[in-house]
């Protein structure tokens, strides 16, 4: 191929380059950038009391909820990161808060963002790699870290991550090394490359072929499962056996990786699907409490 050639593809990249951020790049950038505040009160229950807050990011105004337990703490933090959920359609309650309410019942401070482009924050949602919502969550913790929230042990800190959520988990944990640890939850793939494929698939070439067309080193830049050899923090994960949305094996390989790499990494199956019902999901919160219990002690 000619150099005008080699321009011209160039100029064809640029808007998918300008979508990709890759784990060296998240890591040369500083987070927290103010901003925070309290926005209202949702409800007040016997345990806890959960509000609305919003803060910063790339100079968006993110929104989420906190659940902060009763009492004078200082309680340790779970981050709950949701997964995909139409951006048009989302609500400020997802899905995910029965979790972040489970937890703020047994002590934990548990903290929901909304992640950009999705109501009522601000901007655009990520198109294929979610990396900007990993950019949302990297800024909430600075801000936890700077005093947010009175009641937060910001020495103790953990993430949740269901399906899309445990991708940007998977990301936010090779960038902020001051972590506890992470649970996934039928979390999406730590290869990008496999991502973008399913993308494609779920929203039957919609989405997610225009980055497949990057340059293999970008995408490896960009993929989680490069740098697992870097981790130092413990991994939970969990997924059902039954899942037709996200690919159980990419636990399996996950789990596979973390052990050859003699990272610490416990793994479970469930006879359930993407989202786990009776028996599964009792089993499920009963470990998760167990592992935040050791690892944010």
């Amino acid at each position: 191929m000619g150099l005008r050639g080699l321009a011209f593809l160039g100029l064809l990249l640029l808007p998918a380059l300008a979508q990709v951020l890759t784990l060296p790049e998240l890591r040369t950038r500083t987070y927290g950038e103010g901003g925070f505040r309290v926005e209202r009160g949702l409800g007040e229950g016997p345990r806890f009391t959960r509000v609305q807050f919003s803060y910063l990011s790339d100079g968006l105004r993110v929104h989420g909820f906190a659940n902060l337990p009763k009492g004078r703490g200082p309680f340790p933090v779970v981050v709950v990161l949701h997964g995909y959920v139409e951006p048009s359609r989302y609500r400020l309650l997802a899905y995910t808060t029965p979790y972040a309410d489970f937890l703020a019942e047994r002590g934990f401070l548990a903290l929901h963002p909304n992640y950009r482009g999705h109501p009522p924050s601000q901007g655009e949602p990520a198109s294929g790699l979610r990396h900007a919502y990993a950019v949302d969550v990297l800024h909430l913790l600075a801000e936890v870290r700077q005093g947010a929230f009175p009641q937060a042990d910001p020495s103790r800190i953990a993430l949740f991550g269901h399906s899309m959520g445990g991708g940007v988990a998977q990301v936010v944990a090779l960038v902020d090394r001051g972590l506890k640890g992470v649970v996934l939850y039928g979390s999406m793939s730590g290869d990008e490359r496999r991502n973008l494929e399913q993308i494609r698939f779920w929203s039957q070439g919609r989405r997610g072929g225009e980055l497949l067309t990057l340059p293999p080193k970008v995408l490896e830049q960009a993929s989680a499962w490069t740098y697992l050899g870097e981790l130092s923090l413990p991994f939970s994960v969990h997924h059902g056996t039954q899942d037709a949305q996200v690919p159980p094996e990419w636990s399996w390989e996950l789990c596979r990786r973390l052990k050859a790499l003699g990272k610490p990494v416990e793994c479970f199956s469930y006879p359930a699907g993407h989202l786990f019902r009776g028996e599964a999901e009792r089993r499920f919160r009963e470990r998760v409490l167990a592992f935040l219990g050791r690892v944010l002690r």
